[in-house]
């Protein structure tokens, strides 16, 4: 179990565990002790669970990076380190070498009070996650409010490179929560897993309050919210897909609506065949229906769809209710944690330790120096 209390050590920062523990595995009750050190670290990190619903404003943002980045990885660590059945080690505690964490493959029986620990270190991890997802939605959400409605340019004087300032704003959200994680170096599978659910609630968004507005379906506000869309694109490709996955791919409800839309003015040769399989696949007919028929469009005096589209819908709707097909036409928000403990532990990345000098780093800090001498007199 030296392997497990040098990932605690890591972790934490507190040489007394692994003093504690070599300590103790000479005396008679080792066991004792080190439940002790375990217990002490698991009610540690429920005070900290139980602190985070104070850190819900932007201002604490660094904080809850920076504890996410390093609790992911101490996890990452743990999940590496126990194995229900113990294996046996090929070498010493450290054999009187320096040996990065992230190098040792050994693993250990996670006995009762190591489980525990993990399992408060999960819940520690997800409620920093949960914060700072919750905390970049409010941001976003303030703003999301001013780009489902094109701003009528000719009547409020509004110069026409200030069209798109709402979307530009956003995207300095976006980068700003990104640079953070970056420089925090938090996993970039959990920047993606971010990423992504904050790209999904922007899809749901705007599509639910454009199903919902007496305002918002007409040719004008298709291009508004398409051009808006087209910067939350390029902002994607300047992250790279480290960090933004297929995060493009959640808006596809709202950027099909912006679509269709614009689509509307080729109505003549529309279908409802085409529409639902070339134009709008992802949106159902119910959302197709409510768009149809909210549209107008003074400006381009142009109707909505065909009367014939118009009935065919009515009758998918019919069919659909008499199949018992689910009628929701509003889309909702994805509450869940979208990772579990194997994800993190099966992601790719790991840390580049390669530049780092260790022999010079526990020097620096005689608290760890025990580290240079733990392989003496421990291996009985």
């Amino acid at each position: 179990a030296d392997v497990c209390m040098l990932v605690l050590l890591f972790g934490f920062g507190l040489e007394e565990k692994y003093n504690a523990y070599t300590g103790k595995r000479k005396c008679e009750a080792p066991v004792d002790k080190v439940t002790s050190v375990l217990v002490k670290d698991t009610e540690k990190i429920i005070s900290l669970t139980s602190e985070v619903d104070a850190l819900k404003v932007p201002d604490n943002n660094q904080v809850l990076a920076y504890w996410l980045s390093n609790s992911a990885m101490l996890l990452k660590l743990l999940q590496h380190t126990f194995t229900s059945a113990a294996i046996p080690a090929s070498r010493g505690c450290m054999g009187g070498d320096v040996v990065s964490s992230l190098e040792i493959q050994m693993q250990v029986d996670a006995k009762c009070p190591a489980t525990l620990f993990k399992q408060q270190l999960i819940g520690f991890l997800e409620k920093m996650y949960i914060t700072i997802r919750e905390n970049l939605k409010i941001e976003v959400f303030s703003l999301l409010r001013l780009c489902t409605q094109a701003p009528q340019a000719q009547e409020n004087n509004v110069p026409q490179q200030d069209l798109t300032g709402h979307w530009e704003s956003i995207v300095e959200r976006l980068s700003s929560y990104l640079n953070l994680m970056k420089a925090n170096n938090t996993p970039p599978f959990l920047v993606r897993k971010l990423i992504t659910q904050i790209f999904f609630f922007i899809n749901l968004q705007l599509l639910n309050s454009i199903l919902l507005s007496d305002d918002c379906c007409y040719f004008v506000n298709g291009e508004y919210v398409e051009a808006g869309l087209a910067k939350l694109k390029q902002w994607c490709i300047e992250a790279t897909d480290e960090y933004v996955g297929s995060a493009w791919d959640e808006l596809s409800h709202i950027r099909q609506a912006a679509g269709f839309l614009q689509a509307i003015i080729q109505k003549q040769e529309m279908t409802l065949d085409k529409i639902t399989r070339e134009l709008c696949p992802v949106l159902s007919i119910r959302q197709l229906y409510r768009i149809s028929a909210l549209y107008f469009d003074d400006i381009y005096d142009m109707s909505s769809v065909s009367s014939d589209v118009i009935s065919s819908m009515m009758i998918r709707l019919i069919d659909d209710l008499t199949d018992g097909v689910r009628s929701d036409f509003l889309l909702e928000d994805d509450l869940s944690n979208p990772f579990t403990v194997e994800d993190l532990s099966k992601s790719t990345e790991q840390g580049d330790v390669n530049d780092i000098d260790t022999l010079a780093l526990i020097h620096e800090n005689p608290s760890f120096s025990f580290l240079l001498t733990c392989g003496e007199g421990s291996s009985s």
